[in-house]
């Protein structure tokens, strides 16, 4: 149901997201099977099932560095404030951390191999990620797969999770245009199964997303 990832580099590993609370054993647990340390935490947005091992994992990885996205940062801290032109539903399933992020991403960023792709719509302030080694997209909850490949903010009866849990609907549709503009190669999400080839999928999920926003 909630996916995280080790993302490999030269020597240690980079993760990305830390899942519900409770998840830390389980996280340290498979880097150990890699035979490398984590030395980076990088958040896609900072929802509770996103965020809920992050101070556990800080306190046992002391010097791990932490990022998240300049924008999703205040929603760690509590402040739901929006900034001039945002809209949306209201904020719902942003526990906060104790922890502060070491680093703030801004579009384009890179950390490692990992390139920051700006996707706001889930979130005032969620960020992708792409691996430019393979066009692998760790694309956090901006689509799911657990019912085909959905973007955010859509409805599907049977599955109304990426509506429901969505901010913006419409800024949803668009970053969704802008992860397939970046034609991935693998596309790994928060919620579903990883997706090899998944252009063709994205751009149906893209299509309805901006058929329900009502933009062309």
């Amino acid at each position: 149901m909630v996916n995280c990832f080790l993302v490999r580099e030269e020597d240690d590993l980079t993760l990305i997201d830390t899942g519900l609370v409770g998840s830390t054993i389980g996280i340290l647990r498979a880097a150990k099977t890699l035979n490398s340390p984590i030395c980076r935490i990088v958040l896609t947005h900072a929802h509770v099932d996103h965020v809920g091992s992050v101070d556990a994992l800080l306190r046992e990885l002391p010097t791990s560095e932490f990022f998240v996205g300049q924008r999703e940062s205040r929603l760690l801290n509590g402040d739901f404030t929006l900034d001039s032109g945002e809209s949306g539903k209201k904020l719902l399933g942003f526990p906060g951390v104790k922890s502060h992020p070491n680093h703030c991403l801004n579009d384009g960023d890179r950390i490692g191999s990992l390139q920051a792709i700006s996707s706001p719509g889930h979130t005032p302030g969620h960020m992708a990620y792409m691996d430019v080694r393979d066009g692998s997209l760790l694309a956090g909850d901006a689509f799911t797969t657990q019912t085909g490949v959905v973007a955010a903010g859509v409805l599907k009866l049977y599955f109304p999770f990426p509506r429901i849990f969505s901010w913006n609907r419409e800024l949803a549709a668009e970053s969704a245009r802008k992860l397939l503009d970046v034609k991935p190669a693998r596309l790994a999400v928060g919620h579903g199964k990883t997706i090899e080839s998944p252009l063709t999928a994205m751009e149906r999920a893209v299509e309805l997303a901006f058929k329900q926003s009502g933009k062309c």
